[in-house]
């Protein structure tokens, strides 16, 4: 089995962790290929049984990869995500961050993680991502996102107006701060702290949730993901933030965009004893009741 390693944010405190997570690979003969930067950090903390191979992008990522390990957090694992792209390659989140909904497994279950992996103990989620389609090229090939599409006004501004089509229909303006686009997956994230739903992985929709509405009755809708979400943009600059996941773009308002599902999915690898249900009781906090 070849499994691919990323990381993003190198943290000397990590440094225990991912020996002990590289020990535990060699030791069941799973074979490695490293993010390059990722691999020169830890180079120096670390003695491999075997060079490594390197990746640097999703053209270089071997087609054989069996497996995309994100050590960190939830933020790693929406990086991951445009290496595999439409590859079907599946992704497993190793939780070395905090909350950790996407990177549900922590240090301590990372052994028990990788031997239901090598036994084949386990499931693959297929997640929805959400597409942009732009009047001209945005982020930079990879048009993309597991969690959501979001419009933004910039902090120079003030309130913007979005008129928001479902199908070119009219759905509402909203005069917000922003306004966001989530897939099931994104619905525990910004989405609900803004007052949105908790949408189960698998429902097939969009939620729309605006951010900081002026109008107090504009609430969340949430819509059959085969709609297309298309917007015009005013405010009193000529320039917003578009963003897909962690990524952002500056667009003028002159630009049309419009938001659908995506053509393909991204496999989310869960051990047996990881379910939805589970990890919402375990982040936040339900059923944590005196009274129960």
């Amino acid at each position: 089995m070849l499994v691919a390693l990323y990381n993003r944010t190198f943290e000397g405190q990590d440094v225990a962790v991912l020996q002990n997570i590289i020990k535990m690979l060699e030791h069941h003969n799973l074979h490695m290929v490293f993010y390059k930067d990722f691999y020169e950090h830890l180079a120096p903390h670390v003695t491999f049984k075997k060079e490594p191979k390197i990746f640097t992008s999703k053209k270089d990522l071997p087609p054989q990869t069996d497996m995309l390990f994100s050590l960190g957090g939830d933020g790693t694992m929406l990086d991951a995500v445009c290496f595999v792209g439409n590859s079907n390659i599946p992704l497993i989140g190793i939780n070395l961050g905090r909350l950790g909904f996407l990177a549900a497994i922590p240090e301590e279950e990372v052994e028990g993680a990788i031997i239901s992996l090598v036994r084949g103990s386990y499931t693959l989620e297929k997640r929805t991502l959400v597409h942009l389609d732009s009047s001209i090229p945005l982020f930079d090939g990879a048009p993309f996102a597991l969690n959501e599409f979001t419009i933004h006004r910039k902090d120079s501004s003030s309130m913007i107006k979005i008129h928001t089509y479902l199908n070119g229909e009219f759905l509402n303006t909203y005069w917000a701060d922003g306004l966001i686009v989530a897939t099931p997956t994104s619905s525990t994230g910004y989405s609900l702290s803004c007052g949105g739903p908790v949408v189960f992985p698998q429902t097939s929709s969009f939620v729309i949730t605006p951010v900081s509405p002026h109008n107090l009755n504009t609430r969340s809708i949430v819509v059959p993901d085969d709609n297309v979400i298309s917007f015009e943009v005013e405010g009193r600059t000529d320039q917003f933030l578009c963003t897909l996941d962690s990524r952002t773009e500056t667009v003028h308002n002159s630009i049309q965009l419009a938001v659908k599902k995506e053509t393909f999915t991204v496999s989310l690898v869960r051990p047996d004893e990881h379910n939805f249900l589970n990890t919402i009781r375990q982040k936040l906090y339900w059923g944590i009741d005196r009274r129960n």
